[in-house]
């Protein structure tokens, strides 16, 4: 879990893609959403989905049921510039011949913040 954009066309830790997730109560369903790269495992991506719904309003329900949510504010990686979310307990496994396109580079400060988020539902290696 290094912060290694690179402006190569390949997707790395750091960047924001486009890629299929699926959906956690079914796997066999899914949708294309922006997803945070942290890390790799093997030849493998592991990202963090982000969203633009707001769940401050909801988060001791969003809490209750197991979801924890950071805001990231904006960026390029959303067309309308709308403030993100990304969830910090919820660890996406993405092929990186499935990326769709690349999004935006998440500054380093606001990546550190995910991971320090993350490190406190999730066993980051």
């Amino acid at each position: 879990m290094t912060y290694a954009p690179k402006p190569d066309g390949r997707p790395d830790p750091g960047e924001i893609v486009w890629t299929w997730v699926p959906y956690e109560d079914d796997p066999a369903q899914g949708k294309d959403r922006p997803v945070l790269v942290v890390g790799r495992d093997g030849a493998r991506l592991v990202g963090l989905m982000l969203t633009s719904k707001d769940h401050d309003r909801d988060a001791a329900q969003e809490a209750r049921d197991g979801r924890f949510w950071l805001d990231i504010g904006s960026g390029p990686w959303d067309a309308q510039g709308r403030p993100s979310e990304v969830r910090v307990n919820r660890l996406i496994d993405v092929d990186p011949d499935a990326v769709r396109r690349e999004g935006a580079v998440l500054d380093e400060p606001r990546f550190a913040a995910v991971l320090a988020a993350a490190a406190e539902h999730l066993e980051l290696a």
